[in-house]
């Protein structure tokens, strides 16, 4: 299973206040699954099918990755980590 995880998580708004970590190929197809269909246009079929090829190893899973990152960017849904893990320690403060 860690073969299908990602190099490193995508991070996606999920609602207004959610924020969803993606993890993994299946985690993608899953978060993409559940959109409603209106939201359903040519960019989501790119992300859609890119993923489903990489699920079924027709396609590298960091190209799952990257089609999922560029559809979530593309919607304005995709989030940095910084902002979503406030509880890590300030490198420049000294404190933890």
């Amino acid at each position: 299973m860690s073969d299908r995880l990602f190099d490193s998580p995508v991070f996606v708004k999920d609602g207004r206040y959610l924020i969803q970590e993606v993890a993994s190929i299946e985690d993608a197809i899953d978060f993409l699954f559940e959109l409603p269909d209106e939201t359903r246009d040519i960019i989501y079929e790119v992300a859609w099918k890119t993923c489903c090829d990489a699920q079924n190893g027709l396609k590298p899973i960091h190209a799952g990755r990257d089609a999922f990152e560029g559809f979530a960017r593309i919607r304005n849904m995709l989030e940095k980590p910084e902002t979503i893990i406030p509880w890590m320690p300030d490198k420049t403060s000294g404190r933890a």
